[in-house]
């Protein structure tokens, strides 16, 4: 039975657009009416979520509830928030919302003990939220992977590259943001990092494949394909 995806997104209006991208480009399809049907709730008035984290700003559980109910009473068969840090308030949106909800987090870990299985120690390279609240690592953990992140001062200079004056938030996927980025994903590879995760869907807007010299797990990508096969569709080959 096929199924409608909803979007809950927003946080950024650019990672929302590009994972519906990821979506399209994914899906097998010959025409219009062969790729799936998708609802978009791209509310960018979402407070930070990592001041939240950090009990340095309000909580945006309410807009996510409010989004959530929104894509589910418009047809919605189940939900993906294309926002890492986001994923916090995961199991706080399900306690208080009944729907079908896939977890970009889970969905990560459970492609690489697909794809990788021989994977024991990962950089990490995401909010500040993200890095302190382990999202990642406490999900790797339990398989056995080690997940570190930046040293502070390169965090400090991966917030700034993501939400910077010219950082990715503000439209810059060139220059200086990427430059930042590709300089902190070599720093984990030297400090042994077998892969590197994109844990901020902005990180592949800048850092792609190509650019390092291990893989790249990018967890929006992972997400998108189990979209795509939870909505009853074939993935592109």
């Amino acid at each position: 039975m096929k199924k409608t995806i909803g979007i809950l997104g927003g946080m950024g209006p650019e990672a929302t657009a590009y994972f519906f991208e990821l979506i399209i480009k994914n899906t097998r399809a010959e025409k219009d009416q062969e790729h799936i049907p998708v609802i978009i709730y791209s509310n960018p008035e979402v407070p930070a979520r990592t001041d939240a984290i950090l009990e340095k700003g309000p909580s945006p559980l309410p807009h996510l509830l409010e989004g959530t109910r929104a894509l589910r009473q418009a047809g919605a068969d189940f939900i993906a928030m294309p926002c890492v840090t986001a994923h916090y308030f995961f199991n706080e949106i399900l306690a208080r919302e009944k729907v079908s909800f896939l977890n970009l987090v889970d969905e990560t870990v459970l492609y690489v003990q697909r794809k990788m299985p021989e994977l024991k120690k990962a950089g990490l390279i995401s909010s500040t939220g993200t890095l302190k609240s382990g999202l990642f690592h406490d999900a790797f953990a339990k398989e056995g992977i080690e997940v570190f992140g930046p040293e502070d001062e390169e965090q400090e200079q991966v917030m700034e590259a993501i939400f910077g004056k010219q950082g990715v938030k503000a439209g810059f996927t060139s220059g200086r943001p990427k430059e930042i980025i590709l300089g902190v994903a070599e720093m984990l590879i030297q400090r042994g990092a077998e892969a590197v995760i994109a844990g901020c869907t902005e990180v592949p807007l800048v850092l792609k494949e190509e650019d390092i010299e291990v893989p790249l797990i990018e967890p929006l990508q992972i997400l998108a394909e189990a979209c795509i096969v939870k909505a009853g569709y074939e993935l592109k080959s």
